[in-house]
């Protein structure tokens, strides 16, 4: 499990270390940072694909993601007495990700090219990267280091041995120098970052992939963009819990049930409801309906991962689904880490009055992201 998520210099979010729990919900106004938290968790877990630089770039580049306020906010400033003002910058342009565990952490630093001859002189690059057992990276626990174009890694007795001289500067040692004998520990880590899972905004138009017939085979973790919804559904029922997908169904739509036919190996959900004479077809289920099925498929995997994220699962949903989409995350929440990013206050505050819960909520503060009633936690980042 993640303890720790240390996010610097990315849009609003200047200097955060948050502390996480099994289960998190996030909540602020409008323009607090929200989204851009959430983007940082997902610009993080692409260093594990190799695709952090590329990731940047459709962003806008590392200019348009870095923070855009001063690099300190001084006390004076914060109390009104001065207003704000640019300052002369004492440390290099820097955007830094990063967290931590009971066992393993892992931070990046990403900056600016030193100018040359390329026509690529705007990507960003990776400056160093550290990973290490532990909450908190020292000396003594640190056992894969990486510095410019020179990677290091220890060996079983402690000592230090040179990984490669010649890494690219887009990319990570997490995609190049996890071996399963030189490193390992390095190749745990990067698995269990490509095991995190991001949902956000389900399409549920006319025109969804999850509203037609699709090709069925088992499928323990449904895709991203819901389109083998009914496969996911139907492997939760024959491998997963049949019984905690139809008390899922139940407590949503109280009389109601689902099944899923099969015609020619298509896979297509049909819905039957309390007082209807016939089972509706997916394409014909309201589309705060079929978001719930498919965050229903996506919270009871079969294969759960460590980590997943949720952004705004509330759109399109009735007041009336909020508590039992609470629940549905709750009993999530006890095989996986979650993160629950929303903008619905009564899911938040169902949410918020489990005991496993922990509230983060969100505030601006001269452009800068606060955290309310933050705790510190241990972190340190690496040198450059």
């Amino acid at each position: 499990m993640i303890n720790t998520l240390a996010i610097a210099g990315y849009r609003s979010l200047r200097d955060v270390k948050l502390p996480l729990g099994p289960l998190n919900v996030v909540t602020g106004a409008n323009g607090s940072g929200k989204s851009s938290l959430y983007r940082a968790i997902r610009l993080l877990a692409e260093v594990a694909q190799g695709r952090i630089i590329p990731s940047l770039a459709h962003e806008g580049g590392l200019a348009s993601t870095l923070w855009a306020g001063p690099e300190t906010i001084a006390r004076s400033v914060k109390q009104g007495l001065h207003a704000v003002e640019g300052t002369r910058r004492k440390n290099p342009i820097s955007l830094r990700l990063g967290f931590s565990g009971d066992d393993y952490g892992y931070a990046i630093d990403i900056g600016l090219p030193v100018p040359d001859s390329t026509m690529f002189g705007s990507d960003p690059v990776i400056k160093t990267e550290s990973l290490w057992t532990g909450e908190k990276l020292g000396r003594s626990n640190e056992f894969a280091s990486r510095h410019g174009p020179s990677a290091r890694i220890r060996d079983a007795s402690g000592t230090w041995q040179q990984a490669m001289t010649t890494l690219q500067p887009f990319d990570s040692i997490m995609t190049h120098c996890a071996d399963p004998r030189q490193g390992a520990e390095l190749l745990v880590l990067r698995e269990r970052m490509r095991d995190w899972r991001f949902y956000d905004h389900f399409r549920t138009d006319r025109d969804a992939p999850a509203r037609k017939p699709q090709v069925g085979t088992r499928t323990l973790v449904m895709a991203g963009d819901g389109s083998d919804l009914a496969a996911a559904l139907q492997t939760i029922r024959e491998i997963g819990s049949a019984t905690e997908l139809s008390d899922t169904i139940d407590d949503a739509f109280p009389g109601s049930s689902i099944e899923i036919t099969a015609n020619d190996g298509f896979f297509e959900v049909v819905m039957q409801q309390h007082g209807l004479l016939r089972p509706l077809r997916s394409a014909e289920l309201s589309d705060g309906t079929l978001r719930y099925l498919l965050l229903t498929a996506a919270l009871l995997s079969p294969r759960p991962p460590r980590l997943m994220v949720l952004n705004e699962p509330e759109t399109s949903l009735h007041p009336d689904l909020l508590a039992p989409l609470a629940r549905l995350i709750a009993l999530a929440s006890s095989r996986t880490q979650i993160i629950v990013v929303t903008h619905a206050q009564p899911l938040a505050d169902e949410l918020s009055s489990l005991a496993s819960c922990r509230g983060i909520r969100l505030e601006k503060q001269f452009g800068e992201t606060i955290i309310e009633d933050n705790e510190r936690v241990p972190w340190e980042w690496p040198a450059r």
